[in-house]
């Protein structure tokens, strides 16, 4: 193994390959739909940006914020819905198939603009 300007390096056959080591991230952070949606997506269309938030050690925290960010929306963006469009308690108690069908669609919808707005931008 050499040693050049703090690097660590180990020979490979011909190769000097440098010992990478990944910053620690935060251990207590833990993700939720929203933030693994933005994850696998970082991973698959954005790699650069998605290499470069992992080797800083700053993807889970930026993940987390992503995930905040949405719940937040989501919430919001239900709340809205219904009030807008009359789905009440009062629907619920007089006819639940007709609110579990609003609500289905409410949810859908707030989901493809969460989706579109934050996850995946």
């Amino acid at each position: 193994m050499k040693n050049n300007a703090n690097i660590q390096y180990r020979q490979v056959g011909d190769y000097n390959i440098p010992n990478l080591i990944l910053p620690p991230e935060e251990a207590s952070v833990t993700l939720g739909k929203w933030g693994m949606l933005h994850k696998n997506y970082l991973m698959q269309h954005k790699k650069v940006l998605f290499t470069t938030l992992l080797t800083q050690g700053k993807l889970y925290q930026h993940c987390a914020e992503i995930e905040k960010q949405a719940k937040d929306m989501y919430d919001t963006l239900i709340e809205q819905m219904k009030e807008s469009e009359c789905v009440t308690e009062q629907l619920k108690e007089e006819n639940q198939l007709e609110w579990v069908c609003r609500m289905q669609n409410i949810e859908a919808r707030a989901r493809e603009i969460v989706n579109n707005e934050i996850i995946f931008n």
